[in-house]
């Protein structure tokens, strides 16, 4: 029996040792995989041939990016180009489980829940960024979609040692959090193993919370334990495990759908247009105008007289402009229609 070193960096155990009366036993392989104990650490080269044991594709090499350290910079921006173009197919393979997630979570939102995403190192840092951008495009409370990732504000800017190994963390901040039955929490891991985002899972199964993975490897704990698993397989990375990569891409794709989809149904938009946007800035200021002025078809005098008299409201200074309303008519239209603004404008 002997040890020998593969290409990857793993090591394969080899019995060519012989019976007694002198005959091969027969090459008996093993391949030692490093990572976390559990997950394929001892796998059987015959039984991984015949496909029985999955090995997570995005800690495989590519071999499109053989010799990458060789190309120049053409090469490999051309590479990587071709390569992301993977990442929308894996996505669309996945549209009915992510139109399901969407319907789950506005559900439980129009009944007080809240939209909890759970990650760690890119994939919490992504997750921060799409919950982030909720409040100033819907017009969303703070609270609504929230974000954990392992290792709290600090793992935002850089890397937190062992973070993402603590499942106790997760576990204590949904607590804190008050998790509830009416709430949905998704999971975010390329990986599909990291503990802390499994132990979030776990936890909020127990408190009868929604549950939705988001990872790159299908076959693997997070698909396994969540009630919809979202998995967009875009294969190995240009740089073998970088997930940031194609993986990153694919998970901001995701969740851009799931936050964007359940706002279009929670009435946070009119037509194709931000009607809850936040006036924070300048900018945001002269987009107001021109989202009024495209839905009332009214010139910018009246679209500046509506906003002045409404306070700013969209809401009803676009009913004040299409039915020809004073701001108080247009409240007590808003609250007749529960909000409802396709309602409130009679359409």
């Amino acid at each position: 029996m002997r040890l020998a070193k593969r290409q990857d960096g793993c090591f394969t155990i080899i019995d060519d040792s012989r019976k007694p009366d002198g005959q091969e036993r027969g090459k008996m392989s093993w391949a030692l995989i490093r990572g976390k104990p559990g997950y394929n650490s001892r796998i059987s080269l015959q039984n991984r041939k015949r496909g029985l044991v999955e090995r997570r594709q995005t800690e495989l090499r590519n071999p499109a990016s053989k010799n990458l350290d060789r190309m120049t910079p053409m090469q490999i921006v051309r590479l990587m180009n071709r390569e992301d173009r993977k990442v929308a197919a894996a996505v669309a393979r996945e549209l009915p489980a992510i139109a399901r997630a969407v319907e789950g979570i506005v559900e439980r939102i129009e009944k007080g829940g809240r939209l909890v995403y759970v990650g760690a190192g890119s994939s919490g840092r992504i997750a921060v960024l799409d919950a982030s951008e909720c409040p100033p495009t819907f017009g969303t409370p703070p609270g609504l979609v929230r974000t954990l990732i392992a290792g709290g504000r600090k793992a935002m800017t850089q890397p937190v040692e062992g973070a993402e190994d603590r499942r106790g963390d997760a576990v204590r901040e949904l607590k804190k959090m008050r998790l509830t039955g009416m709430d949905t929490v998704v999971g975010i891991a390329a990986s599909g193993t990291t503990p802390y985002v499994l132990a979030a899972l776990a936890y909020a199964k127990k408190r009868k919370a929604l549950t939705i993975g988001i990872t790159s490897n299908r076959k693997t704990p997070l698909a396994r334990a969540a009630q919809i698993a979202i998995a967009p397989e875009v294969g190995p990375e240009v740089i073998a495990g970088s997930t940031r990569m194609k993986a990153g891409t694919s998970q901001k794709m995701v969740l851009n759908m799931l936050s964007t989809a359940t706002m279009v149904r929670l009435g946070h938009l009119y037509d194709n247009l931000m009607i809850d946007v936040a006036r924070t800035n300048e900018k945001l200021r002269e987009r107001e105008k021109r989202i009024l002025m495209e839905a009332s078809g009214r010139d910018v005098s009246a679209v500046e007289h509506a906003l002045r008299q409404s306070k700013h409201n969209l809401r009803l200074a676009l009913i004040m402009l299409k039915r020809n309303e004073s701001a108080e008519r247009a409240k007590k239209l808003m609250t007749a229609a529960r909000g409802h603004l396709r309602l409130a404008l009679g359409e």
